[in-house]
């Protein structure tokens, strides 16, 4: 219960920023753009406008959930207000879990806004929906279940680092988990046991989030796999899970004095 008041105020908190206001702008801004360079591009609106619509909801969001995930606890500790709410009967983990689901329903409501914005461009090009369309939600499911693992990285960041350092290293993971099985593959092909064993290493520790690329499949209208939608939710689940323990763990046993 303490969490979910946490969580509405995060949310509260958030609404009020005007960076979010701004990231959306340009989402929807890109998105239009997307509509410009598909009517010149005949007989590929569709393609071309479902790609850069999906690619811009899938940055920004990137964008929104390191910039602001990252000064989730940092924010409270420098405005002093940290102290008040833990002097309460809260304990540590419920106010990490609190944050993290307030940003997370901020990430959810600003999803679902660029998503509308990607379909009013599409039906203002098509004047109609296809039945292929349904994957476009399948590939912005991949993005959230991205973005949802992204903000509990920035968290667990956050708890030991700076806003500037927490960004570094949140953004270098988010990078180098899309290279994962390009990782993986270097260790295979080279003749180097030890260098194997390390790839191998970082292929199962990092993020993987090679699968949660479904943008090229939702334009072009491919089918994605249920297997793949249920292997990408336990995936981010159990992910997530590990993150947030840990986060709870360094924030439990750091001296806030």
């Amino acid at each position: 219960m303490l969490a979910w008041v946490v969580a509405v105020n995060t949310f509260r908190e958030a609404v009020r920023d005007r960076v979010l206001y701004n990231l959306i702008f340009f989402a929807l801004l890109m998105i239009a753009a997307a509509v410009l360079v598909g009517q010149i591009s005949i007989g590929i609106e569709h393609l071309v406008i479902t790609n850069l619509g999906l690619t811009s909801i899938s940055v920004f969001g990137l964008v929104m959930a390191i910039f602001i995930g990252v000064g989730l606890v940092y924010k409270e500790m420098d405005k002093r207000t940290l102290y008040a709410l833990l002097s309460r009967p809260i304990r540590r983990w419920e106010f990490l879990v609190g944050k993290y689901a307030g940003l997370l329903l901020t990430l959810l409501v600003n999803t679902a806004l660029m998503t509308l914005g990607l379909a009013a461009a599409l039906y203002y090009v098509s004047r109609t929906f296809l039945h292929t369309d349904v994957y476009i939600l399948v590939a912005v499911y991949f993005i959230l279940l991205k973005l949802a693992l992204v903000t509990a990285l920035a968290l667990l960041f956050s708890c030991f680092s700076t806003p500037l350092l927490s960004t570094i290293f949140t953004l270098g993971l988010s990078i180098t988990g899309i290279f994962s099985q390009d990782i993986r593959g270097l260790g295979l092909m080279a003749e180097s046991r030890a260098l194997e064993m390390v790839t191998a290493f970082l292929y199962y520790v990092l993020p993987n989030f090679g699968n949660f690329n479904a943008i090229a499949a939702a334009a072009y209208g491919r089918p994605i796999p249920l297997s793949l939608m249920a292997q990408n939710t336990a995936y981010a689940a159990l992910y997530i899970a590990v993150v947030l323990l840990a986060a709870s763990a360094v924030f439990s046993n750091r001296n806030l004095k």
